[in-house]
């Protein structure tokens, strides 16, 4: 059974989202997603200002088996892009929830959230 924290909500595409009092959030992919790609060799994602709306390709995950498009979770505005995933793509098989976070940014809407899957929600669609 995948690792599914309770404290995230997620998407039916796999994506994980962190919510922070402030109004940013931290965006990765599931410990499902990681599994079924296998190991990942290169990740490509957005500069920082770019902006990206509800459900759109945001970066790529690039594995031995295959090439998975990232998307938005919700509307929002890339503030950082996790640097340390370009030396070190690996560390989204490692630690999917932790150290390969994939962008944080600014949640332009955050009613979108609602319509996320919680824990038990998105552990149901796996």
């Amino acid at each position: 059974m995948s690792n599914v924290p309770a404290d995230l909500r997620y998407t039916k595409d796999h994506e994980w989202i962190r919510v922070a009092a402030d109004g940013t959030a931290v965006i990765g992919i599931t410990d499902h997603a990681q599994a079924a790609l296998g190991d990942v060799t290169f990740v490509d994602l957005p500069k920082v200002g770019t902006s990206f709306g509800h459900g759109d390709v945001f970066g790529t995950v690039e594995s031995v088996k295959a090439a998975s498009d990232l998307y938005s979770p919700v509307a929002c505005e890339i503030l950082e892009a996790n640097s340390a995933l370009n030396d070190a793509p690996d560390l989204v098989n490692r630690e999917p929830y932790a150290g390969a976070w994939m962008i944080k940014v600014k949640v332009k809407d955050p009613a979108e959230l609602g319509a996320l899957l919680d824990a038990a929600g998105y552990a149901a669609t796996l």
